[in-house]
């Protein structure tokens, strides 16, 4: 059978499609509410990539071992996930697959992570970000407490030591935050871990004790 293409589907299948050998897995990770699904889609359109989110994922493939009903939150089979992230990845088409999630850094195998960006946000916009999204009591500071003590940071340095950015994305719009991410990949911006010190810049104000108070 013959196809015949468009000069623009021809445009698009030569830019957007490209082989195996050539994938760039880019992680998108941080608290929940920083602004992981709108940056990384935004990004996705940008680079023409593939976009994974993994609680869609997790839900779509049944990936999961539970619900935490404390938290309202669905405990991830980590083995079952890193196994369809490799088979995702092997099965696409596209040059660049961006992965969307606060455990993306601990599923995603090593061995295909190109770039960990790391999304910080001031832990008192964080709140009011939350407040909007429906958190509240104990879910609430538990969150903001893990961006206080810096928990996606940590995780992505420990499994993906010089591949991760960290970005302060306080006060930003989507495009000004992509944009930022670009320069990085295009290696017009040097990248940057250890910028950010919510504990300090919280205890300058005197509201520390306010959001590590006790659970």
């Amino acid at each position: 059978m013959l196809f015949s293409f468009s000069n623009k589907q021809n445009y698009y299948y030569s830019t957007c499609l490209k082989v195996a050998a050539m994938k760039r897995i880019i992680l998108i990770t941080g608290t929940p509410c920083v602004g992981k699904t709108t940056t990384a889609k935004a990004l996705t359109a940008k680079l023409c990539a593939e976009y994974i989110n993994l609680t869609d994922l997790a839900k779509t493939y049944n990936l999961t071992v539970g619900k935490d009903k404390e938290r309202g939150t669905i405990i991830i089979d980590e083995q079952k996930m890193q196994q369809k992230i490799e088979e995702t990845i092997d099965a696409s088409q596209n040059a660049n697959i961006i992965i969307d999630g606060h455990f993306a850094s601990a599923v995603t195998p090593t061995k295909h992570v190109a770039n960990v960006f790391v999304l910080r946000r001031n832990p008192k916009e964080l709140k009011v970000f939350m407040e909007k999204a429906g958190y509240s009591g104990s879910k609430m500071w538990e969150n903001l407490q893990a961006e206080i003590i810096d928990v996606c940071l940590g995780e992505a340095l420990e499994r993906h030591v010089g591949r991760v950015c960290e970005l302060n994305v306080t006060g930003k719009a989507v495009e000004e935050v992509v944009g930022e991410i670009l320069a990085v990949l295009e290696k017009r911006k040097n990248c940057f871990v250890g910028m950010v010190d919510w504990m300090d810049t919280l205890e300058r104000e005197g509201i520390l004790d306010e959001y590590l108070k006790p659970i």
